[in-house]
């Protein structure tokens, strides 16, 4: 592709904006607007939405005009930072596919869909074909470091017969919306309660990291089990924005496992509470066993942003549908189209 990437950001929340100002340093991306559902931002410059230092000279529009915007200006890609669950979000996907425009987003539940929404799957993937795009869904995890990255690792493998991951993280050093997805200061009946109702949500995409993992190595897992549970303050903790008392929740931790048959193959556990060490790990038990750590651990919003933009030109390269990471050339850092 000789020209600049056109594209219109849907969502322009704090990932919405790191991506734009990260598009805008890597040069080959022409942003040509933005949709937003905050009245506060409608009709301003994307460039000032996004808190960046120059305007782009692209106007941000309303959700209810986004059809109409999009069809207009017939961008290459928009990228979708919105929302996690896939039947929320539907309805902006299809207003982007019937414009021609391909899709990518930060949707947790777009990056194995099936698990959770296969009905939808499989529209969302005849429409695509229809229209000669592709969708994808991606971000740190799930996108990269309970699926991509172990899968990546498996190369040089002969054998492998399990994997475990983990992910921990400190809740204190992560934006507001993070940390009151966790519950921090709850009680834990009431964060417990929430997560029920879906007014907290802390970790998506256990079970979507396992399913995508296993199609990628080809390994049929049979079953599936996750599950979240709040870590419990010892003492007083506090944050920049909650104050945490004993006996009140500090973060989560949560868990995915994959089986194969009766064995278990893959197990992915994730900690985010205050205080906590960051890292990042996996052990491949295996022909070679190895076990690779990155500490501190890689950091969400930044590499959620470079996910979606290192991913953009390979995924342009894919066949049109729905499709996941395991349909992409190897997602690497880019600095040319």
């Amino acid at each position: 592709m000789s020209r600049k990437i056109r594209v219109v950001i849907y969502g322009l929340g704090p990932i919405g904006s790191l991506i734009t100002k990260y598009m805008v340093k890597k040069g080959f991306f022409e942003i040509l607007g933005g949709v937003d559902i905050d009245p506060s931002k409608i009709g301003r410059d994307v460039g000032e939405v996004a808190g960046l230092e120059t305007r782009l000279d692209a106007k941000v529009v309303s959700d209810k005009d986004a059809e109409r915007f999009l069809k207009e200006v017939k961008p290459d890609v928009v990228v979708q930072s919105t929302g996690t669950y896939l039947d929320k979000i539907y309805p902006q996907i299809v207003k982007a596919v019937t414009a021609g425009s391909n899709v990518i987003s930060t949707s947790e539940t777009l990056v194995y869909p099936w698990y959770r929404y296969p009905e939808l799957s499989i529209l969302l993937d005849n429409l695509a074909k229809r229209y000669g795009v592709r969708i994808l869904g991606t971000g740190v995890n799930p996108g990269f470091i309970f699926d991509t990255l172990p899968a990546l690792l498996t190369s040089v493998h002969a054998e492998v017969r399990r994997i475990s991951m983990v992910r921990s993280m400190d809740a204190s050093k992560r934006r507001y919306s993070f940390q009151k997805k966790y519950g921090l200061s709850l009680a834990p009946e009431e964060f417990i309660e929430g997560m029920k109702k879906g007014e907290y949500t802390a970790h998506v995409g256990y079970a979507e990291s396992i399913l995508l993992l296993g199609e990628m190595l080809g390994i049929e897992i049979t079953r599936v089990e996750e599950g979240q549970e709040p870590v419990i303050a010892d003492r007083y903790m506090e944050t920049q924005y909650f104050k945490i008392q004993p006996g009140r929740v500090a973060g989560v931790h949560g868990w995915g496992r994959g089986y194969v048959g009766d064995q278990l193959f893959i197990s992915v556990d994730l900690y985010a509470s205050v205080g906590r060490e960051d890292y990042d790990e996996i052990f491949i038990d295996g022909e070679p066993s190895i076990r690779w750590r990155n500490s501190p651990g890689v950091h969400g919003d930044i590499a959620t942003a470079s996910m979606i933009i290192n991913c953009i030109p390979k995924m342009l390269k894919a066949s049109p549908g729905l499709i996941t990471m395991k349909d992409l050339i190897l997602p690497t850092f880019s600095t040319k189209i």
